[in-house]
């Protein structure tokens, strides 16, 4: 039976490319996002004077393309409830999940505020878009995969889950909330590996690193994506890692620790 994948915040940057990379190499893919499109670019504000662009339906399109099935859905990883719907949706869908990539995060305008600006609201948001929704979708599609002993999960961290920024939020680093919820989901794949790893479950954390998507632009500008002072890679060649996870025995050696998927490319000779 063909294989399923699901992949979180696919309507642009890495979670677009990684569901047309496995569309490519022969799996039906089920994304998500807030809405199918981005016309009411107010829901889609990243700072106070930018936004990412990106459609749901346009990821459906290339992967259709590829002769392979595409479902489409809304998910809200601040509501519980919207999450529920999404994944029961995929359940009966496709009746089977393979592999799961937690790419989805909230973005809003105070996402990476000054730690003296930050109130209790926008910790709550962090809370269930970092901590919350990913735990949620994990806890429903394991069991799916148990039925097979066999499972692949990715959680997308990010560099601002690891260390401090190189800069000040306000001139273009990244601020507590970003940095809290990417330490959230740091820690998640070696739970699952610890607890359910004999069970053949596989799970994984991949630090892209640098990549040149719409929301770096919108979030830290020029300015700020210089003083990271890293390579900047393309989406695709992220994508490429993340389907060579999944897809190859010989990563299994990388979980428990953050995998670096930059480097992995250079590794495993992805082309660039």
């Amino acid at each position: 039976m063909q294989k399923v994948a699901v992949v979180t915040g696919a309507s642009r940057g890495i979670g677009r490319a990684t569901a047309i990379a496995f569309a490519k190499a022969g799996y039906h893919v089920a994304i998500s996002a807030r809405e199918f499109d981005n016309n009411n670019t107010k829901r889609h504000k990243i700072t106070h004077s930018s936004y990412a662009c990106g459609s749901l339906l346009d990821t459906v399109k290339e992967i259709e393309a590829t002769g392979n099935k595409a479902l489409a859905l809304r998910m809200d990883l601040l509501c519980p409830d919207s999450i529920n719907v999404a994944v029961e949706q995929v359940l009966a869908y496709f009746g089977r999940v393979d592999v799961l990539i937690n790419n989805a995060i909230y973005q809003g305008p105070d996402l990476n505020i000054p730690l003296m600006e930050i109130t209790p609201q926008t910790l709550e948001k962090v809370a269930k878009a970092y901590l919350y929704a990913p735990v949620q979708i994990v806890q429903m599609l394991i069991p799916n995969m148990l039925e097979r002993n066999a499972g692949c999960i990715i959680n997308i961290t990010s560099g601002a889950g690891e260390k401090d920024p190189p800069i000040p939020a306000i001139d273009g680093g990244w601020g507590y909330a970003y940095g809290a919820g990417k330490a959230a989901i740091s820690r998640l794949s070696g739970m699952i590996s610890t607890e359910h790893g004999k069970q053949g479950i596989r799970a994984f954390t991949v630090n892209p690193g640098v990549v040149n998507t719409e929301t770096l632009r919108a979030t830290l500008g020029d300015r700020g994506v210089k003083a990271l002072g890293q390579a900047v890679v393309e989406p695709e060649i992220i994508a490429e890692v993340l389907l060579w996870i999944a897809t190859h025995n010989e990563a299994d050696k990388l979980q428990c620790r953050t995998i670096d998927a930059q480097q992995l490319a250079s590794d495993i000779d992805v082309r660039r």
